[in-house]
């Protein structure tokens, strides 16, 4: 009998979701300066949050938390817009956590682990048996049911989901080995030099920061970590490490529960950490048949639905003719005698007349003004883009003006723009 099957229904619904998501994101530069990585805006009209959190609700779970720290004015108010419908009467919960100093007036979250094991109370009130830990920083598309059903079936203590990665990207991440049974022998945080996978050199296997535990086993870890004064209440760092060594810990392969399309070829998962890795992603829903399908109605990515007008195009004459080739346009969107190639507008986004954009991330609100030539670029939320300004063509003078990225990306903030010459 499946694990499913014994206990009356999806496990799922015996399950939280506990979204760490309190994150700086300090390699995304100035995306972050007023935000924290889980709040940065994707795909057209998404947050990066999104994804964990639609993940969670496809697979069937209907309590969350988000556990919010750094900067979170943006994150809390996309949270409270845009996943605000949960129902107390269906038992459905959806709950906002700031570090707000409940164990101690002077402790604030102190790591991963510290930002569940202050809120015990709060998640015992819900009285699930299962616990869902989840980062709140990647792009994928996951059944957590799945692991769910592993992790019972071998009655383990902790399952991590695991990705292989390039040896050289596994300096940032957990990586592990397993045994034949897919059992955790070995696991290290952020190696200086990360051990390949047994029979293929190039890769590691590395954790994707998701964990499922049995709620009262995880919160009795928890408490035995608060009273370690050694510790820095970190999964990676303490919590995972003891369970691999004294307990049993067992890996999920992503492969097994990642949901694609039909149009997806293989399993999508992405840190954009960084600011080329965010344009990149971003960059590719582009193509004609993109690696992640946004466009997968089985699988929907829940966010903040906007009231906009819709996208529009004026004017057609010759140099100043409204027209989007290979691109995304939001809603709210004016292209006024402008030209797009491979660009991504988020909402609210007006370009004018003899303007042109190519291959370029633009954040919601932005203002492009006649004449302007942009290309390889991101520019953030509100920026006014001054007329005739060129960016993308002389990289030596991007480089002095902007922040130029070692792909080529110009990141522009409004500051940015102030600071420019008259």
């Amino acid at each position: 009998m499946s694990p499913a099957a014994s206990t009356g229904g999806p496990i799922a619904r015996q399950a939280m979701a506990y979204v760490l998501a309190g994150g700086r994101g300090t390699r995304l530069r100035e995306l972050t300066d007023v935000r924290a990585k889980p709040a940065v805006y994707f795909g057209g009209k998404l947050r990066i949050i999104d994804f964990a959190l639609s993940n969670a609700l496809n697979s069937g779970i209907r309590r969350i938390a988000v556990a919010t720290q750094y900067k979170a004015h943006s994150l809390i108010r996309h949270l409270q817009r845009g996943w605000n419908f949960f129902r107390p009467e269906r038992n459905e919960s959806f709950d906002i956590l700031p570090a707000s100093q409940r164990v101690s007036e002077d402790q604030w979250y102190l790591g991963t682990a510290d930002a569940v094991y202050q809120n015990i109370d709060i998640i015992e009130s819900y009285d699930t048996k299962y616990i869902v830990l989840l980062a709140g920083d990647h792009i994928y598309k996951m059944d957590y049911e799945q692991m769910l059903q592993q992790h019972v079936t071998a009655q383990a203590d902790v399952t991590i989901g695991c990705i292989e990665v390039p040896r050289a990207w596994a300096t940032g991440f957990g990586v592990m080995h397993v045994d034949e049974t897919d059992r955790i022998i070995a696991f290290e945080e952020k190696p200086a030099n990360p051990a390949p996978m047994p029979g293929n050199p190039d890769k590691s296997l590395a954790s994707m920061g998701i964990y499922v535990f049995e709620t009262k086993f995880l919160f009795d870890i928890l408490r035995r970590d608060a009273a370690d004064p050694t510790s820095s209440h970190d999964f990676g760092k303490e919590i995972i490490p003891f369970l691999v060594k004294n307990g049993k810990a067992m890996a999920h392969p992503f492969g097994r529960s990642c949901i694609k399309s039909q149009a997806e070829a293989a399993p999508y998962w992405r840190d954009v950490g960084t600011v080329d890795a965010y344009y990149e992603a971003n960059i590719d829903l582009t193509d004609i048949v993109p690696d992640l399908d946004l466009y997968d109605q089985d699988w929907p990515i829940w966010t903040y639905g906007e009231m906009t007008a819709p996208a529009k195009f004026v004017h057609d004459e010759i140099g100043r003719r409204g027209s989007a080739i290979s691109s995304l346009v939001s809603g709210g969107c004016i292209v006024s005698g402008a030209a797009l190639r491979k660009t991504l507008l988020f909402t609210n986004v007006h370009v004018h007349s003899y303007a042109s954009v190519d291959q370029a991330v633009i954040l919601p609100g932005v203002d492009i003004a006649q004449g302007a030539r942009l290309s390889r670029v991101i520019v953030d939320r509100g920026v006014r883009i001054p007329k005739g300004l060129v960016i993308g063509e002389d990289p030596i003078l991007d480089a002095k003006r902007f922040r130029r990225t070692d792909g080529g990306v110009c990141l522009i903030t409004q500051s940015m723009i102030d600071r420019l010459d008259p």
